[in-house]
This record gives C-alpha cells, sequence and structure tokens, in this order.
C-alpha cells in the first residue's frame, strides 16, 4: 500500500498474544478494516464468509443487503452501534477479494459507506493492498500473520 496524504494507520492487537488481528486505516473522512486470511488451493472464502456475515449482523439485530459493488459482491449493513458510539444503526460495508491461497476481508465505515467520492478513495485503497501469503502452511481461514514492512531507512 503507498502512502497517502491523511492516511493514519492502527494495528489492532489481541490482548493475550499481543499478536496483530487487524489493521485498521484512517482516510478520507472513513475507515478500513482489514484481515487477510490462508484460503484453499481450491477456491476462495468471500462466498461463504459473506453468509456468516449476514448471519452475525442478523443475529444483532442489525440490516443486510448484498448487492454489486466497485469491488465485486459486497454487503451493506446495518448493525447495531456499541454502546460507545450512542444508540442507533450505523452503516458498514463488507468487502472481500479471493487471491491465490488467500483472501482479504475488509470493513469500511463512515462517510464511504454513503459518499461517492469518500468511497472512491476507500476503495481505491483496498485495491492498493499487497497480500503476502508466503510458502508456510496454514489451516484455511487462519489469520495471515501481520507484521509492519520496514520503513526506508530502518535496519
Amino acid at each position: 500500500m503507498l502512502p497517502r496524504e491523511g492516511l493514519n494507520l492502527r494495528l489492532e492487537v489481541e490482548e493475550q498474544t499481543k499478536r496483530i488481528v487487524a489493521v485498521g486505516l484512517d482516510y478520507a473522512g472513513s475507515t478500513l478494516q482489514v484481515q487477510p486470511f490462508a484460503a484453499p488451493r481450491t477456491g476462495g472464502l468471500w462466498h461463504e464468509t459473506r453468509e456468516q456475515i449476514r448471519e452475525q449482523v442478523r443475529q444483532q439485530g442489525g440490516r443486510v443487503e448484498e448487492r454489486e459493488g466497485p469491488l465485486g459482491r459486497e454487503l451493506l449493513a446495518e448493525v447495531p452501534a456499541a454502546a460507545a458510539q450512542g444508540s442507533g444503526l450505523r452503516l458498514a460495508r463488507f468487502v472481500g477479494v479471493d487471491g491465490p491461497r488467500w483472501f482479504l476481508r475488509g470493513v469500511i465505515g463512515g462517510a464511504a459507506t454513503s459518499d461517492l467520492d469518500a468511497a472512491a478513495q476507500i476503495e481505491d485503497l483496498f485495491r492498493s493492498i499487497v497480500v503476502v501469503r508466503g510458502t508456510v502452511p496454514m489451516p484455511p481461514r487462519d489469520l495471515i500473520p501481520l507484521k509492519m514492512p520496514a520503513t526506508p531507512g530502518s535496519a
């Protein structure tokens, strides 16, 4: 992913293991959370992942609609807001892409759920992400270990 003016990156860390479980990107008045997963050689995970997300949103009392978006099939969901965010529903877009033995899931929030210009910027950001799967065998659906790329000038 290329650096962009106004892009803030957050690493989401699991408390017990201290491993990075997601990358959060704040950009263009929007958020994009991404997670890469190992996938089987014989097919992708996005189809069944959409079904799982749809069921989770409904169980939480939200609404979800599948549609064709600029990144392919996606889910537009109204999910109950966390207590810290106040009451009501918030919009979220769930996007995904299947690659060779990997799957990248993205959750888009903020302006990019309803504003076309913000959406185009976040979609471009999602398209720019590079997944390096590695050669180590991993069970499908396991999170691919996340690590920060070395910055120029660092050892």
